[in-house]
Parts: C-alpha cells; sequence; structure tokens
C-alpha cells in the first residue's frame, strides 16, 4: 500500500487538474471547434480572389462595323488535273459595296465554301472603283464589253426604279444606283463576265463639265 501511494505521487496529474510541475497535455483536435467560411469577400486578395474587370461582357477595343454589303454572286466547282489526280476547289464570285457610289467585284478560289468566299471578300474590297451617281441614276448611257459578254447601262428617270437582272442588278444596288435599266447585247449567261462588263461600263462614266 505504501508503494502504490508513492507511485500516485510521482503520476503527473490529469488534465484539467492544477500542475506546478510545468506539464501539458498535447491536443487530439477533439475539442476544436469548426470554423466558419466566411467565402468570397469583394476586394479580397489571394486564392480564388476575382480580378478586376472579371466576367465583362465586352472588353478591349470596341468593334468597328465595317461600311461595306457583300453578297454571293456565283459558287462553282472547278477541278484541276495534275499528274497525281484531280484537285477540286470551290470557285466563288462576290459583290461588294457601300450604297454611296463604291463598288467591287472579287474572285477566288479555296479548298471549302467559306474559305473561298472569304477570300473573294477580301479582293472585292480591293477592287472598288467610283461610280458617278447623279440624282439616283448615272449621267449618260454607256457601253462595254468583257470576253463575250456586251453590256449596255442607260439612265432612267426617278422611280422607275432597277430595269436590270441578274449580275446587273446585285451591282448596281450595292453601288446605290436607284433608276438605272440595262440590256445585255450578247448572247452571254456567264454572271462573272456579266458583271466584268458591268464594272468596266461603270468604270467608263465620267462628270459632264457644264
Amino acid at each position: 500500500m505504501a508503494e502504490e501511494t508513492k507511485i500516485k505521487k510521482d503520476l503527473p496529474a490529469q488534465a484539467g487538474e492544477n500542475n506546478n510541475s510545468g506539464f501539458k497535455p498535447i491536443p487530439t483536435g477533439e475539442d476544436t471547434k469548426p470554423t466558419r467560411s466566411t467565402g468570397f469577400r469583394p476586394g479580397q486578395r489571394g486564392t480564388g480572389a476575382r480580378k478586376p474587370g472579371f466576367n465583362k461582357t465586352s472588353f478591349g477595343r470596341p468593334v468597328v462595323k465595317d461600311e461595306f454589303d457583300s453578297k454571293l454572286l456565283d459558287l462553282a466547282r472547278v477541278t484541276r488535273v495534275t499528274g497525281g489526280g484531280k484537285r477540286m476547289k470551290f470557285r466563288a464570285v462576290v459583290v461588294a459595296g457601300n450604297k454611296k457610289g463604291k463598288i467591287g467585284v472579287g474572285v477566288d478560289k479555296g479548298k471549302d465554301v467559306s474559305q473561298a468566299i472569304e477570300k473573294a471578300t477580301r479582293k472585292a474590297k480591293k477592287n472598288l472603283i467610283e461610280v458617278v451617281i447623279v440624282n439616283g441614276t448615272i449621267p449618260y448611257e454607256v457601253k462595254a464589253k468583257a470576253g463575250p459578254a456586251v453590256i449596255m447601262l442607260k439612265p432612267q428617270k426617278m422611280g422607275r426604279g432597277l430595269v436590270v437582272g441578274g449580275a446587273v442588278r446585285l451591282i448596281c444596288d450595292l453601288a446605290g444606283i436607284k433608276n438605272i435599266s440595262s440590256k445585255i447585247l450578247s448572247g452571254s449567261k456567264n454572271k462573272l463576265n456579266n458583271a466584268r462588263a458591268t464594272m468596266a461600263a461603270l468604270g467608263k462614266l465620267k462628270i459632264i463639265k457644264k
């Protein structure tokens, strides 16, 4: 009994009792209280903080709208025969104009339809010409030839409208001509040749000095 009493005196006091020996119990983490997550705060820095300008609908430079309207005039599939076989591509004819006197026609090829149209549109915007327009029509009658196609353009009175058809109508509309009539003097029905003849005829127009 004396030995048991001596051993009890030598043992350190349990956790929660006053002990002058300097012994501290090792925390096990069972009694620790869970911390509450505060979530995202405005202006918070560090992991998960949003950067300025996050989730904006538009940023950077404003998009400038193109003033030219472009329309597809003709689309054909062409084939080139080589020693290794046939190579197929698409040829697109695009007319571009701003309806204020500027008009252009572009022709180009591509491996697919979208590539051909895109390349032809860029060429049409590079090959622009100025068209002389007086009171919504051309100043005088003009005729031009491109390949086998021959086109004649005549001015019309206000209110007559576009008395034309096919490629000539599309070009005159995008050029901004409101009243005009035309006649195809040749038997060609090729849209590309008719478009080139129309562009050549519009390029002959000059301002008449009185």
